[in-house]
């Protein structure tokens, strides 16, 4: 039995609210989206998962795992698929990319286990 292919996804502002960034990490490899906008923290998130969604779609990757460790976002966006609804502006974004993609699986993880949030976090060392 093959694996899921597991995609890391973080967002963040700076400061919050203030220019949104966001990581993704497939197969070991930090990929780094700058200047998302300005926004919240909760903005950032969502724009991580969105940006997760695309980079899987344009490498077409097949059977993932988006892994995150915003609870909210995470939950809103496996409401938004279970019901087809949007409310919210990042829902609505959201479904229009999973239109069509077969089964999109989206769970929590701890902050310290989210290999995109510890590429995030590289970049601005305290």
């Amino acid at each position: 039995m093959r694996r899921r292919l597991k995609l890391f996804f973080d967002g963040g502002c700076r400061p919050n609210p203030g220019r949104i960034e966001a990581a993704v990490v497939v197969r070991g490899v930090a990929h780094m989206f700058d200047d998302l906008g300005h926004g919240t923290n909760s903005d950032a998130e969502w724009l991580a998962l969105l940006s997760a969604l695309e980079l899987a779609q344009s490498l077409d990757l097949g059977d993932v795992v988006f892994m995150g460790d915003a609870a909210e976002v995470i939950q809103q966006a496996n409401s938004a698929l279970s019901t087809g609804c949007a409310k919210h502006a990042h829902d609505a974004a959201f479904l229009t990319l999973v239109a069509g993609t077969p089964e999109v699986r989206i769970r929590w993880i701890k902050r310290e286990q989210n290999l995109a949030g510890i590429a995030l976090a590289a970049r601005h060392p305290r």
